[in-house]
């Protein structure tokens, strides 16, 4: 059975940082792209980093380059989003997904996390 588990989230001023990490399990992990989406209350679902199986690809829109990082850990099935320089704006739920490429539109990805809540503090 295919799950994956976000942990990490929590409440943060603004400028400050967080990690999120998602643990995967069974070989989904191995032959798939990892992304991770984020949904603001009334706001659709919106792609905020993608890595490919690799590592060596990844792919952030302009709303967070330069300040979010995506990372994994094929030894531990795990991919990571390193969360600096953090913004109001920044405030959601965090989804991880995984599916067969890095794109940004959400029905691409073909598994997804139950979330975990990110809230940025002014």
């Amino acid at each position: 059975q295919v799950q994956l588990v976000e942990s990490g989230g929590g409440l943060v001023q603004a400028g400050g940082s967080l990690r999120l990490s998602c643990a995967a399990s069974g070989s989904i992990f191995r032959f798939n792209a990892m992304g991770w989406f984020r949904q603001a209350p009334g706001k659709e679902r919106e792609f905020v980093a993608g890595i490919s199986v690799s590592g060596g690809d990844t792919l952030y829109p302009n709303s967070v380059k330069g300040r979010f990082t995506a990372s994994r850990d094929n030894a531990k099935n795990t991919v990571y989003l390193q969360m600096n320089s953090l913004k109001p704006e920044d405030t959601g739920v965090y989804y991880c997904t995984a599916g067969p490429l890095v794109r940004s539109d959400w029905d691409s990805w073909y598994y997804w996390g139950q979330g975990t809540q990110v809230t940025v503090s002014s």
